[in-house]
């Protein structure tokens, strides 16, 4: 990567959307303002209601602007059909219900050109500015200092989908995402946290950086809040149970840890500071340790088998 000018690096972005026309333009305006002068975008656009004309005529008149509709369902596969299609030599991963600063873009490829041994890197995801109606949440990701996740730094489960970024070589080296794991297939989530992983058993480094950074507006309201909880929960159960099912060890202590600890916190709220506790993502961790039986494992790849479907494994070109 140090043989390349820091302004000459392709970054594909890929952003995966579905029924959400007003946040995704919002988003897009966003990507192509940024002053990073090598980039595309590929949307990935998994509509009901089929192809849309506006970003048909986006793509027409945008160079930059690369739009695939699919009638298939799931953010891994939309991710994996993105990564297939597109050129990057980096790849910046952000949501339909996000915008990003201007320096978004540059600020990955420069945290990329500082270390060399990086392939994954997770930038802050925060809330915007308005205030939130009583009892609504944003999902956010905040960095308060520069870390390495790796083998020789050690490792946590820490990340959020709305924005990372990868190079091209980790796909080549762990394979795509899990397509078993992620909103819309059948585990519903975590196939970031899966991927990361995936990544630091096969000697990656994960870069966490606070000045990578997004706003999200994906605010979710009290009452849509356990479905979000139960989501994550499945998905985690999945991704946990899965790599413990290949025989790891640290998996099993990374699924006690988070079990003993989340437990423990609604316990406290409820005895100790007298709120009220919510037991309903420790719940579905085990609801999708239970489901994600019924699906077989390639221990090789750590990848699930999804019914008459196979993993695409890796993306020929290297960088």
């Amino acid at each position: 990567m140090d043989a390349h000018p820091l302004d000459s690096l392709l970054v594909s972005v890929i952003v995966c959307t579905r029924d959400c026309p007003a946040s995704l333009q919002r988003a897009l305006r966003s990507i192509l303002a940024s002053t990073y002068p090598a980039f595309e975008v590929t949307i990935v656009d998994q509509s009901e209601r089929g192809p849309s004309s506006w970003l048909e005529e986006v793509a027409a008149r945008e160079s930059r602007v690369c739009y695939l509709h699919t009638r298939e369902r799931g953010l891994s596969r939309a991710y994996n059909l993105g990564v297939q299609r597109s050129p990057g030599a980096i790849f910046a991963f952000t949501d339909d219900d996000c915008t990003v600063p201007p320096a978004w873009l540059a600020s990955i490829v420069a945290a990329f050109a500082s270390d060399a041994e990086a392939d994954l890197l997770y930038g802050q995801v925060l809330a915007p500015p308005e205030p939130h109606g009583a009892g609504d949440v944003t999902p956010c990701l905040k960095i308060s200092r520069p870390e390495r996740l790796s083998v020789r730094d050690g490792f946590k489960v820490f990340g959020m989908g709305a924005n990372f970024a990868v190079r091209r070589r980790l796909f080549a080296r762990i394979g795509l995402f899990d397509e078993v794991l992620g909103g819309g297939g059948p585990l519903r989530s975590s196939q970031d946290y899966d991927f990361a992983y995936r990544a630091y058993r096969r000697g990656s480094t994960i870069l966490l950086r606070p000045e990578v950074i997004v706003t999200h507006y994906g605010t979710r309201t009290k009452s849509q809040w356990p479905a979000t909880l139960r989501a994550y929960g499945i998905g985690d159960g999945g991704f946990y149970l899965k790599h413990v099912r290949c025989r790891d060890f640290q998996a099993l202590a990374l699924l006690l840890q988070r079990l003993v600890s989340q437990s423990a916190r609604q316990f406290a709220k409820r005895v100790l500071w007298r709120k009220e506790s919510d037991l309903t993502y420790v719940r579905y961790i085990l609801v999708g340790m239970w489901q994600s039986l019924h699906f077989s494992v390639d221990r090789e790849t750590r990848l699930y088998l999804y019914p008459n479907r196979q993993h695409a494994r890796s993306v020929t070109q290297d960088a």
